[in-house]
């Protein structure tokens, strides 16, 4: 075996009597027994380890399935179902459980209730804010419109009130140097009252009376 394999053998051999024979290739017999033990135990460890990993997922398995019932018998027992196996004492606490939770259902729907409400508040006052901006520019609107008619008819009023104030402003037509006057001697005109001198510029009714 050991030509053909290339192997390191070694051989005990007890006979009836209790004698011992050993037969080892080249190395040396307690190397050879060394090198068994060393690798027999590794795998002795590694055997138990893969055992105890096996019965470590066994038994967390079964807690795990044993956690799974109990949950479903208590979702079972808050659904009304399966309560004929409590007794009194489990069905009065069964009844506090179920009014705790009630409390906090109604604690947790009261407080949504209440930050709808305040949104809605707040959605209600910025909506009336952009109502009031909306009649405000409305109103402005409508002033505008009304005051387009008075300053359509404003300018009329002024062209006719121009006219008529440059009617009363024409002089009459008349030509004083046309009537000769009497001259006498000396060079004075007889009967000739010294005109006053006409103010220029102004219209002739707001000239003083000769």
């Amino acid at each position: 075996i050991s030509v053909l394999c290339d192997a390191e053998v070694a051989l005990i051999i007890f006979s009836t009597k209790g004698k011992l024979y050993e037969f080892a290739t080249d190395s040396c017999m307690d190397k050879i027994l060394e090198r068994y033990e060393r690798y027999s135990y590794a795998e002795k460890v590694l055997v138990s380890g893969e055992s105890e990993t096996q019965g470590n997922w066994c038994h967390e398995y079964r807690k795990l399935k044993a956690k799974v019932e109990t949950i479903q018998k208590c979702q079972k027992h808050l659904m009304g179902e399966d309560l004929e196996t409590l007794n009194l004492k489990e069905l009065q606490q069964l009844e506090q459980q179920l009014e705790s939770s009630l409390k906090h259902i109604r604690t947790r729907k009261s407080q949504l209730m209440m930050e709808s409400i305040s949104e809605l508040q707040k959605k209600e006052k910025s909506l009336q804010e952009e109502n009031k901006v909306l009649q405000k520019e409305l109103v402005e609107k409508q002033k505008a419109q009304q005051q387009q008619p008075q300053w359509d008819q404003n300018p009329q009023q002024t062209s006719s009130s121009s006219s008529s104030f440059m009617m009363r402003e024409a002089p009459p037509a008349t030509n004083i140097s046309s009537y000769p006057a009497p001259v006498a001697a000396g060079g004075r005109v007889e009967g000739a009252q010294p005109q006053p001198k006409a103010r220029i510029g102004l219209p002739p009714w707001m000239l003083s009376p000769l």
